[in-house]
């Protein structure tokens, strides 16, 4: 998933020569449903029948696709590659808080609040506010990925509690998920799909593969490891995004990172060390009386 999911930064970069950031996530989910759909006839994987299960997925293809999906392709129009997956790694952070907070599935220790404070401050380092002076398309950019990353918090802490105790193969989660974004995404076609587009070779293999393999296997994977970890834990995954990402970048498209953001990530990565207790704060020893 790290690879996968780290070339799909990638991918978007290449595939806005040729098209705009909604058609690259109208499209991803389009590619990404098929594929998925053909999984689900070969395994012969059953849909849920309860209407409630559905009304779930609906909150979980908005919160986990259509928004960060369009967000993220939004945001590389002003952002590098490489920078869009860097902030991608705060989802654990959002995740945690969100898990703790909101849907009440975990509960956070003294060493993940520590891990949360770190988290927060690498993304203000990594955005260096004292750079700008006024709301430019770089800050924005910046903010529509940490947007997109909170986003991810919400679905998988949704899933979590709404989904993942339910009796649902991993194929059929993953196929709901993405095949209800496409269906969003198809009601939305004469808003977000129609414009021209000019493709080529790069353009169009990297929509086939951000969405067959980013926005169709890999969700099967993500979603049994989610249930295998819980929803901090699944998203460990974010350790190799960035790191993918931002070598892929630099051999590829020549990217660079200003020195504030790989000291930035680094916080970030720590602070999702303590926050799934990877790391933890050491309780000093207690010494009876007359030791």
């Amino acid at each position: 998933m790290g690879l996968v999911w780290g070339a799909s930064f990638l991918f978007m970069k290449v595939a806005l020569d040729g098209v705009s950031f909604t058609q690259i996530a109208w499209s991803r989910e389009i590619l990404g449903a098929l594929t998925l759909g053909i999984v689900m006839i070969v395994g012969r994987h059953r849909l849920p029948k309860e209407g409630i299960v559905w009304l779930h997925f609906v909150v979980i293809a908005v919160t986990n696709c259509v928004i960060p999906h369009t967000l993220f392709a939004w945001a590389e129009q002003h952002v590098s590659s490489g920078l869009a997956a860097i902030y991608n790694s705060i989802t654990p952070i959002a995740t945690a808080i969100l898990a703790a907070v909101a849907f009440r599935v975990e509960k956070l220790v003294r060493g993940q609040i520590i891990g949360v404070l770190l988290g927060v401050a690498g993304v203000v380092v990594i955005i260096a506010p004292w750079q700008y002076t006024d709301l430019s398309g770089d800050l924005w950019g910046q903010l529509a990925c940490i947007a997109a990353a909170i986003s991810y918090g919400v679905a998988i802490s949704y899933m979590r509690k709404f989904v993942s105790p339910r009796p649902i193969s991993g194929t059929t989660v993953a196929f709901m998920q993405i095949g209800t974004s496409a269906a969003i995404m198809l009601l939305l076609t004469p808003i977000l799909a129609v414009g021209p587009v000019d493709l080529s070779f790069p353009v169009v293999a990297s929509l086939v593969l951000l969405g067959a393999l980013g926005t169709g296997l890999a969700y099967i994977w993500n979603i049994g490891v989610l249930r295998a970890w819980g929803p901090t834990n699944v998203s460990t995954v974010t350790y190799l995004i960035p790191v993918v990402a931002v070598v892929l970048g630099f051999l590829v498209l020549g990217e660079t990172l200003s020195w504030n953001e790989p000291v930035g990530a680094v916080l970030v990565l720590v602070g999702i060390l303590f926050t799934q207790q990877r790391l933890k704060l050491r309780r000093a020893a207690t010494i009876a009386p007359g030791q």
